[in-house]
């Protein structure tokens, strides 16, 4: 693992990404031509009981994880969360970001400051590192996804064309063309929700 040159990091961000911050849950709404979403356990069940369901959600991300990556160097985004706006403040919420991605090097904030009182302002702080995909090499950060113990956590491509976001439940692809992911989704079409909307 290696650290990304952070502020060139953002500058591509904002180049590839001109619609919006690299906030993970907006991912879906910023660029719906591009997405599509698998579940990570059969039935659409949220969170893995037994160690067989854990096999379940490591084998559904890697699968498409080395389809996207396979080859190549890619970031590991991870986030959390202050009330200072300062990136060394402690998080507001503990959780084993820390721990899982020590590598983690910050590279942007985005600060919510709708709120009139500052008190009430908070600051989402994103960290990133750079390495080569394996299979695997993230399943630390996916248990603890799967978990609900970390949350808008993202790994991409070194040009950010394609992003794969996992959450409690399933994932959230981004590809680099409608196409991409069309064909992506038919590959694991019996992973797709049954819902009209593909939630």
């Amino acid at each position: 693992m290696t650290a990304p040159p952070t502020g060139t990091l953002a500058e591509l961000w904002r180049a590839r990404h001109p619609s919006g911050p690299p906030v993970a849950h907006t991912f879906r709404s910023t660029y719906p031509d591009r997405w599509v979403r698998f579940h990570s356990l059969p039935g659409s069940r949220r969170y893995p009981e037994s160690e067989d369901d854990y096999d379940t959600v490591l084998h559904r991300y890697n699968t498409v994880l080395d389809e996207l990556f396979t080859g190549s160097d890619v970031y590991v985004v991870t986030t959390d969360w202050s009330w200072s706006d300062t990136p060394e403040a402690a998080a507001a919420f503990p959780t084993p970001r820390r721990e899982l991605h020590p590598g983690g090097v910050h590279w942007w904030t985005e600060s919510h400051a709708a709120d009139p009182d500052p008190e009430f302002h908070t600051h989402t702080r994103f960290y990133a590192d750079r390495r080569p995909w394996q299979r695997g090499c993230v399943d630390g950060l996916l248990r603890a996804v799967a978990d609900e113990l970390l949350a808008e956590v993202f790994v991409t491509d070194t040009r950010l064309r394609r992003i794969h976001h996992p959450y409690d439940g399933g994932a959230d692809v981004i590809l680099a063309t409608p196409c991409e992911r069309d064909r992506l989704r038919e590959r694991h079409a019996v992973w797709l929700s049954g819902h009209p909307g593909g939630l």
